[in-house]
């Protein structure tokens, strides 16, 4: 009897917990569930947001205009993303090996640089990189002269200032995982006559598979919805990433667009949809490591 009544409780517990996470997945999906509704509805004020709509009032029609309005805006957030998420995530998988397996001094008042940069907003630098830029931005004449578009170097600095800005996290993620290293393992590495570049390229990288995955994802998520620098640096024009065609998506209209507006928001997050997906495993490896 008392063995029934106690498998009984495990049940109706499992049963509860199951109830509060089903909420929970409810409660967290409804804002996609209803924008996703908008983005299909002729008239997205014709019923309550959540419900789909009428068989007579499905379109696609913002759908098509969003992808339109937004394609030279992907395919330049990919020239952005892509280099300035890999060159951070590198530069800062060297910084930390540096700050982490080797000795030398000040390397604790450097490291807390690193740290300090990390907690820096972008609001705090916004004008001093737009003038540096404004001075520096190669372009104008020089870049005329070598037939180098404006637009494409302001993209050039966007990069620079999205490794420059993420270089400082991807260092700590990177320092918090070799610091679980071996060190036995790299010092025999040493014994063997590795060289301090040698035992990176041959160990440490290989073995970084991991938080490479994780750091890439959070850069390219961080990088691609990114729209201050975007607005400071390059502006509304041939070169805006696809968060400043997105945020003018829809202005244009007599009324309120939501329709294109949640249409463009979702086409917008299908390439970082995409990049969880493909390496939602090695995150997850590389998170719980």
């Amino acid at each position: 009897m008392t063995d029934t009544l106690g498998s009984t409780g495990r049940d109706w517990r499992r049963i509860g917990l199951y109830v509060v996470l089903a909420a929970l997945v409810v409660f967290y999906m409804m804002p996609l569930w209803t924008g996703l509704m908008t983005s299909i509805k002729a008239n997205a004020l014709s019923t309550a947001p959540f419900l789909p709509p009428a068989p007579n009032g499905f379109t696609a029609v913002h759908w098509t205009r969003a992808a339109n309005a937004l394609a030279g805006g992907l395919v330049n957030s990919l020239i952005l993303a892509v280099p300035a998420t890999i060159l951070s995530a590198l530069l800062g998988s060297m910084a930390a090996y540096g700050l982490t397996t080797l000795d030398w001094r000040y390397q604790v008042p450097i490291l807390m640089l690193f740290i300090a940069g990390i907690f820096i907003p972008y609001q705090a630098v916004l004008i001093p990189v737009s003038k540096f830029w404004a001075v520096y931005l190669p372009l104008g004449e020089y870049g005329a002269a070598v037939g180098i578009p404006k637009w494409l170097g302001d993209l050039g600095g966007l990069i620079v200032t999205h490794v420059a800005y993420g270089i400082p996290i991807c260092t700590l993620l990177f320092r918090t995982y070799y610091k679980d290293f071996n060190d036995e393992m790299i010092e025999a590495a040493r014994i063997d006559g590795a060289s301090v570049h040698g035992i990176y390229r041959r160990i440490i990288l290989p073995l970084s598979v991991p938080m490479f995955a994780v750091t890439l994802i959070y850069q390219f998520t961080q990088i691609w919805n990114d729209l201050l620098f975007a607005l400071v640096i390059v502006g509304p024009g041939q070169g805006a990433p696809v968060t400043v065609p997105l945020a003018q998506l829809g202005a244009s209209l007599s009324e309120v667009g939501f329709g294109i507006r949640m249409a463009g928001a979702f086409v917008a997050a299908l390439p970082t949809i995409i990049v969880y997906v493909l390496f939602g495993e090695q995150f997850a490896e590389g998170v719980s490591t």
